[in-house]
């Protein structure tokens, strides 16, 4: 007698269990919207619907008359179904249009609305702005973009982050800051950067020192003066080492710190000299003496940046506007 089959491999691949487990995917495959149905031609079919011509759609898409027949053409091949009838010269929409237009209507505002959120969410176009800032730059730079950027767009609400050139830079790669006024970074192709202006590097003393009364401050005779200085990643640390590099010593750092304004205060209260950005001069011209140096002079180049896939954000664009019109630099004011 021939023994009855057994079935305990009946789930294994290939069975009917796993089959039935696939079905959801076939039935969604089969599906599939026709890629001949596109949302460019539901704009052209919407255009032609209000319009009542070839014509008339064109002109209202800027495109050629042959383009809207089309597009027409082939979104009717592509839902399989007759979406006009001739009568003479003329392209008459039936029922089946009628519908598919208002379904239409739906679906394109629907991705319109969606598209808005998607980039409200990456912080494209969104109601806040990011901007990242130098210290430095909050005497006067920042305050001018502020006012002026809040003249040109209302309703944008800015936000400012402060901190060092490297902390702004990391900051602005990962998203954190939508844009950031800083010494322009070294070449990226991520990054896009605008120049607004330029500032030289002076010797920062205390006003009652004798180094406040010469004409201009060699650094290759100041090698055992006390200096204070930023911390690595600030764009004044990068110009103040430059500097000394340049004049062949090592200065005597007794202190660094991670603000500007706390390092003019020690400066202010004969702790060290350091070297300073002249757009701080205005501000402390009471506390510090600002004197130039001997030699080549050294100088940031202080600019807007962003990412570069951003570049077409409208809120950024008008930041960019705004810097340019605004920023005229420290020997401008």
């Amino acid at each position: 007698m021939r023994k009855p089959r057994k079935f305990a491999h009946c789930c294994g691949p290939g069975s009917a269990a796993e089959s039935s487990a696939t079905l959801p995917v076939v039935r969604i495959m089969r599906n599939r919207i026709n890629e001949e149905i596109t949302f460019r031609k539901l704009e052209v079919l919407l255009a032609f619907m209000e319009a009542g011509s070839l014509a008339k759609a064109a002109e209202a898409l800027g495109v050629s008359t042959v383009s809207v027949h089309r597009a027409l053409h082939t979104l009717e091949e592509g839902m399989h179904c007759a979406l006009f009838r001739h009568e003479g010269r003329n392209l008459i929409p039936t029922d089946a249009a009628q519908v598919l237009a208002e379904v239409a209507g739906e679906v394109l505002k629907t991705m319109t609305d969606g598209i808005r959120s998607t980039r409200e969410a990456a912080g494209y176009g969104a109601g806040q702005l990011k901007i990242g800032s130098l210290y430095s730059l909050t005497i006067r730079t920042v305050p001018e973009v502020v006012i002026a950027l809040k003249e040109r767009r209302p309703e944008l609400q800015a936000e400012l982050v402060l901190g060092s050139n490297a902390d702004l830079l990391d900051k602005l790669r990962q998203g954190a800051i939508d844009a950031t006024l800083m010494a322009l970074p070294e070449p990226d192709a991520e990054i896009e950067s605008i120049a607004l202006f330029e500032d030289e590097m002076f010797f920062a003393a205390p006003i009652d020192s004798p180094y406040a009364q010469h004409d201009a401050i060699d650094l290759g005779t100041c090698g055992d003066a006390p200096f204070v200085s930023l911390g690595e990643g600030f764009a004044t640390h990068h110009g103040f080492t430059e500097a000394f590099r340049a004049a062949g010593i090592a200065p005597n750092v007794v202190m660094r710190v991670g603000d500007i304004f706390s390092l003019i205060n020690l400066v202010s209260g004969g702790v060290g000299c350091s070297l300073l950005p002249g757009r701080v001069r205005d501000l402390f011209a009471h506390k510090i003496a600002l004197v130039p140096l001997a030699g080549p002079a050294i100088r940031q180049t202080i600019g807007l940046s962003f990412l570069h896939q951003r570049e077409r954000d409208p809120n950024l664009l008008a930041l960019a506007t705004v810097c340019r019109l605004t920023v005229k630099g420290p020997n401008a004011r």
